[in-house]
């Protein structure tokens, strides 16, 4: 059954949808801006606003109204038109669909400049991730406090992961380990990766892997800056 063609029609408010539409899959796209809706909701709320309309939400998440109900209905936001959605409760209907209620504890595999950044970063708190846990192999730096966390040797990786509970990993490694040290989490338990190799990794089926290339998407940049500034030459 399609969810979107057979969805009732989204409307602003802050009801709950008939029994079994929030459980329904969410499609990768809608996650995503899911996440965006969720970040400006916070502002909402350190703003002191407590209701906002689908036209206001959609601007300042760069969508389209019907966009965001679209999206909205699969985490069962309907209500009544006109009154506006309650940001405090659609914050925590967003935060239980993405499972941001859950204890995620986050360890970074990597000590280097950017895992460091990564360690020192104070909003994943605000956002449902703890950083327990940052290791590196080199024993120069293994020992090192960065930000509240002290550098953990990459040799008892397994082990501390058990210790601290850690169900993602963050990986901030060059190519060349990068299999080697996933393979490792991997048969850890840990089933959540997010990895900045510049590298395809493998993993098996069960294992959650996002992956960010920020060289990929600088050259997706170059692209499109490149045809804003060539004059269309289909005319």
């Amino acid at each position: 059954m399609s969810s979107l063609d057979s969805s009732p029609q989204a409307v602003e408010g802050t009801g709950a949808a008939p029994a079994g539409e929030a459980t329904k899959q969410i499609p990768p796209a809608a996650v995503a801006r899911l996440t965006i809706y969720l970040r400006a909701l916070n502002t909402l709320l350190s703003e002191g606003i407590e209701r906002v309309s689908s036209e206001s939400l959609a601007e300042a998440s760069g969508v389209s109204s019907s966009t965001l109900r679209k999206d909205l209905s699969y985490v069962g936001s309907y209500g009544t038109r006109g009154v506006g959605y309650e940001v405090q409760y659609l914050s925590r209907h967003i935060s239980a669909a993405l499972g941001l209620t859950h204890d995620w504890k986050v360890a970074i595999v990597g000590a280097g400049n950017l895992g460091k950044a990564l360690a020192r970063y104070g909003g994943f708190e605000s956002r449902g991730f703890d950083v327990v846990a940052i290791f590196d192999a080199d024993q120069m730096v293994v020992g090192n406090e960065v930000g509240w966390l002290r550098v953990s040797d990459a040799a008892d990786l397994e082990a501390v992961l058990q210790r601290t509970g850690a169900n993602m990993v963050v990986l901030a490694l060059p190519a060349a380990v990068a299999q080697a040290v996933c393979d490792r989490v991997v048969a850890a338990g840990v089933r959540s990766i997010l990895s900045f190799a510049p590298v395809m990794l493998q993993v098996p089926d069960g294992v959650n892997l996002r992956k960010v290339d920020m060289a990929t998407e600088l050259q997706i940049l170059a692209y499109h800056a490149q045809r804003a500034q060539t004059p269309d030459q289909t005319a």
